[in-house]
């Protein structure tokens, strides 16, 4: 992931990781967690246990098709956590993402997130409200450490991220198919 995604970052825990191999190399990673939101579920009825987010997929070179990649991972992980109902995956266009491996592996796109703020600090390095302090301390896994304060910070206005989702069984997609909008076109 620190290689081959835009973020430079994994995912807070807890997360399953399915590692990706293509002719004998590893290629990659694809990553599914709790997502930045306790609430990640809720909108959609359904639990933190129900509910988990696509945070990561970080390949390098490869032949097949990311949508390909995706699938299979989302084969392995119905079988590693059978109460799962729903996916969720967020493309960001800041970054030019529109979510074409979704729309490629029949997502359903449900529209797009507020428009949000990114900090950057004086080396380029991007960094989420999340992760900084007005006191320039935060506590993180049990443990007080020093952060970024966002007074030291560019702030940097980004617009609102694509939401897809991958209902996992007929009755999630059967709630879910009439709130699907058409899916938006590379810029």
């Amino acid at each position: 992931v620190k290689h081959w995604h835009y973020s430079g970052s994994l995912p807070v825990p807890p997360r399953t990781m399915f590692g990706v191999w293509e002719h004998d190399k590893f290629i990659g990673t694809v990553i599914f967690s709790r997502g930045a939101s306790p609430d990640l579920g809720r909108r959609y009825g359904l639990t933190q246990t129900e509910c988990c987010e696509l945070t990561r997929v970080a390949l390098t070179e490869h032949t097949a098709p990311v949508s390909q990649i995706v699938a299979a991972a989302i084969s392995a992980l119905r079988t590693h956590s059978p109460g799962l109902r729903l996916i969720v995956s967020f493309a960001d266009p800041h970054y030019g993402h529109h979510g074409g491996i979704y729309q490629a592996g029949n997502w359903l796109y449900l529209g797009e997130t507020s428009p949000g703020v990114e900090f950057w600090d004086r080396n380029g390095k991007r960094w989420h409200s999340r992760q900084l302090s007005v006191t320039g301390t935060r506590k993180q896994f049990g443990v007080e450490r020093k952060v970024p304060k966002p007074s030291e910070m560019t702030q940097v206005k980004t617009p609102g991220k694509h939401r897809y989702v991958m209902p996992l069984d007929r009755a999630m997609r059967r709630k879910l198919q009439p709130l699907a909008k058409p899916y938006p076109t590379a810029h």
